[in-house]
């Protein structure tokens, strides 16, 4: 683990990195690369226990955010922090994402960890911390409040709750109750839309085209997820994009999704859904999270999808 390879940006701990006790100095990265990244993959693996199957997955994503986001890890023996600065709000910082290893839990590791992320956000210039996903690049809305022992941090350093949100879980398994093969089945949606002019495909070499739709119609950071996302599904008449569906930008999570003004009404978000979740099932997934969800009723019908996950918000001033 040498400074050339962990991409370390000083050598000694900046004011806000100084240890607790018996916790070592933490060190502030500018890439997670190398031995690095498999300890921070290792780590979340062993610590996001509702989370282990995609942990790894979720460092790699996080360690490869868009290219103009400013962004660090903050390691230590026991665990880690990932903290970026918003692009939306140069006042803003997030941490995005904190692990500490079961092993050397309870000694203080998170507490410096965050301690640690608070002090790099403030010499990039926040004024404000959020415990809070940073779009588009992130790991969850907020804190998922199974997690409680990092909600008891938060609050602990003076954090307040300022927004709640929720995800909603689709069951992609077939199983006595459901028929999936069906229910996922839109080939009849296909073929009335088509009566209507409006093709429906997924993207390929034309995923351009949506992330510039995505892009015009909503806002940098749903582009960002279109041209990122492990598929893309999209609707055009007479060469105009009309509404498009992504899966696995975040890993296993459904979205974002869209419908241009002129086309909603035709059932599109509806059939853009049911082909991007069929694609999940096919890449071996059981279920599928809808991340951050806005219209609970449109899922619910939709695909039968339930409001399961919660996370709270949190942020606070720094001095």
């Amino acid at each position: 683990m040498t400074s050339h390879e962990s991409g370390h940006e000083s050598g000694r701990p900046g004011p806000a990195s100084s240890p607790v006790a018996g916790v070592e100095a933490v060190r502030v990265l500018r890439k997670l690369r190398g031995a690095d990244l498999a300890r921070a993959r290792e780590v979340a693996r062993a610590a996001l226990t509702h989370d282990a199957d995609e942990a790894g997955a979720l460092v790699e994503r996080l360690a490869a955010p868009p290219a103009d986001r400013r962004w660090a890890a903050l390691v230590d023996g026991g665990g880690f922090a990932m903290a970026s600065m918003s692009t939306a709000d140069p006042a803003v910082g997030h941490v995005d994402l904190l692990a500490v290893h079961p092993g050397h839990q309870g000694r203080g590791h998170g507490r410096a960890l965050l301690r640690a992320a608070e002090g790099w956000l403030r010499r990039e210039g926040a004024r404000e911390v959020r415990l809070a996903g940073n779009p588009p690049c992130y790991a969850w809305p907020g804190v998922d409040v199974r997690y409680t022992p990092a909600a008891c941090l938060a609050e602990s350093l003076g954090y307040e709750r300022y927004r709640t949100a929720w995800n909603m879980t689709a069951d992609l398994h077939t199983d006595l109750h459901t028929d999936l093969d069906t229910d996922l089945d839109v080939s009849a949606d296909v073929a009335r839309l088509a009566g209507l002019g409006i093709e429906v495909r997924a993207a390929g070499d034309d995923r351009g085209r949506v992330a510039e739709f995505a892009r015009e119609h909503w806002n940098a950071a749903w582009a960002w997820e279109a041209a990122h996302a492990a598929g893309v599904h999209y609707a055009e008449r007479e060469g105009r994009v009309l509404a498009f569906a992504a899966w696995g930008t975040r890993p296993s999570w459904f979205g974002p999704m869209g419908t241009a003004p002129e086309a909603r009404g035709t059932g599109l978000g509806r059939v853009l859904l049911r082909r991007c979740l069929a694609d999940m099932r096919a890449a071996g997934q059981r279920t599928a999270q809808i991340g951050w969800v806005g219209p609970l009723r449109f899922y619910a019908r939709a695909v039968g999808a339930r409001a399961e996950r919660v996370f709270w918000l949190y942020g606070r001033e720094l001095a």
